[in-house]
């Protein structure tokens, strides 16, 4: 969701301290998998909310940076249809991103992704439908 491996590196750790100081906490109502991958959804939109107010950046801004981000990245050996895919998922709204990454990358039924994002089914659904939509309209004005 954050695209660059230390932004990931940081998130991760935010999750597994968060985890481990509210392991008290944990209901087992759910998967601890499931579980986990709710803190680090949160920890990821909560990184890219702060990184969006601490850069004021318009949205051009943001997809050409991104852009250069993933070229830039050692460990990104994608070609330019990856790159471009990568980057239309990046600009994406944060919901919208994660309910595409968990069920397209993630395979995750959505009742699962319910339980991480707290959201109903059905807006599951349309945001997921919405993220696909923006996508491929994001490809369709690459070509």
């Amino acid at each position: 969701m954050v695209l660059c491996h230390d932004d990931a590196n940081d998130v991760t750790q935010n999750t597994f301290i968060k985890a481990w100081k509210g392991l008290a906490n944990f209901r087992a109502e759910s998967k601890i998998s499931t579980w986990l991958y709710r803190i680090a959804t949160n920890e990821a939109i909560t990184f890219l909310e702060k990184k969006k107010r601490l850069h004021g950046v318009s949205f051009d801004e943001v997809e050409h940076k991104l852009a250069s981000t993933l070229q830039s990245d050692p460990y990104f050996d994608g070609d330019f249809i990856q790159q471009t895919l990568q980057t239309a998922i990046a600009v994406l709204p944060e919901k919208q991103k994660a309910v595409f990454l968990l069920r397209y990358y993630d395979e995750m039924p959505y009742q699962e992704i319910s339980e991480i994002t707290g959201t109903s089914i059905g807006g599951l659904k349309a945001s997921y439908h919405h993220a696909v939509k923006k996508i491929e309209a994001f490809i369709s004005k690459i070509d």
